[in-house]
């Protein structure tokens, strides 16, 4: 979530530095068919789970909750300048976490469809943000489309009264765009991307200067809503879900004004071979410490739980802004400094 819509939204110190290669090496990573490349599963070691907060100020933040939020998620629009977010990170002592959207808000104009992306048309961009993460030397999570069955996402292929926007924006086109996307992003050579592309039934890759693309260790994140705003069999997640080889982590976004835990449960059921992330989740609209302490216990009975952002919003006035819930911010303090919650990533403890 970006901005707030009035649709309803369902539940959905350092130590001295080291090579980052050795860091890298203690970094989970698991293989994929696709492109030959490595798919970079990035999980915390030992079982943790990642702390990570979207927006506000990091000190701010981490004297609240009483710990660093080990990765800094930045929310950045499709085709503009994406620069800012790594030095940002780095200066946060965090992994990046890039949410990427094609447009800069609800109602905003969309920059790019799901099929231009898919037919390259976006390709530029998606060989620029290649290069600058091989450029960072750091591995870096890329949360893509999320929330693409809420429809108040340029992205998605409904409106909000159900009816179809287009073969631009089908299910069909979001799938081959993510799968574009990552086959790019993940990188290797480029007659072997092609070679993909073309089984997929895709064009080539266009405007790669170069025979290689870089190996990067990039993560990639697939968050719906855990179901469809509209609520349509069409509009499901599992309508969107571009198949195993082309996702790392699958996850969903939780506020407290949402309080869907049968329906997140029954998300977290349907993919049982991928570690889970909240790309998003916050208090809204309510003092309430006692979602809190559920949330964190839902956190703690699924294993496969390994990250969780909180999301301040952009706004010093924003509604999920910690300091309008004094009690939920007393609860989150005290379930937060649990070992398992991580407050840095490997190469950073390794600095």
């Amino acid at each position: 979530m970006r901005l707030i819509a009035p649709a309803l939204k369902p539940a959905g110190a350092a130590a001295p530095r080291r090579l980052l290669a050795c860091a890298l090496a203690a970094i989970g990573c698991f293989g994929s068919a696709a492109a030959g490349a490595r798919a970079q599963v990035l999980l915390p070691p030992g079982g943790g789970v990642f702390t990570g907060l979207s927006g506000g100020s990091y000190s701010s933040f981490s004297s609240q909750i009483g710990k660093h939020p080990a990765v800094d998620g930045v929310f950045v629009t499709w085709g503009r300048s994406f620069a800012s977010a790594f030095g940002q990170a780095r200066a946060n002592h965090a992994r990046l976490m890039l949410h990427i959207s094609t447009a800069q808000g609800y109602g905003a104009p969309e920059q790019i469809t799901p099929l231009g992306i898919a037919r390259g048309q976006g390709d530029g961009y998606l060989l620029s943000l290649s290069q600058a993460i091989a450029q960072s030397g750091e591995p870096v999570y890329i949360r893509l489309l999320p929330e693409m069955n809420q429809a108040n996402n340029a992205y998605c292929a409904f409106n909000n009264d159900g009816s179809s926007r287009g073969p631009s924006h089908s299910p069909a086109s979001f799938r081959a765009a993510w799968r574009r996307s990552v086959l790019i992003l993940r990188g290797g050579s480029v007659a072997a991307i092609d070679s993909r592309l073309h089984t997929l039934g895709l064009p080539p890759v266009r405007g790669a200067q170069a025979s290689t693309l870089p190996l990067s260790p990039v993560s990639f994140l697939w968050v719906p809503q855990t179901a469809g705003s509209p609520d349509t069999q069409a509009n499901s997640p599992g309508a969107y879900y571009p198949g195993d080889a082309y996702v790392d982590w699958v996850g969903t976004d939780f506020y407290s004004l949402y309080p869907n835990f049968s329906g997140l449960q029954r998300f977290y059921a349907e993919y049982p071979r991928k570690p889970f992330v909240f790309g998003e989740w916050a208090l809204w609209n309510g003092d309430d410490p006692g979602w809190v302490t559920q949330l964190f216990s839902f956190i703690a009975s699924h294993p496969r739980v390994h990250m969780a952002l909180y999301n301040q919003g952009e706004r010093e006035d924003g509604p999920f802004r910690l300091s309008r819930y004094p009690s939920s911010r007393r609860e989150i303090k005290q379930l937060i400094a649990s070992p398992r919650f991580l407050a840095y990533t490997p190469e950073w403890q390794a600095r």
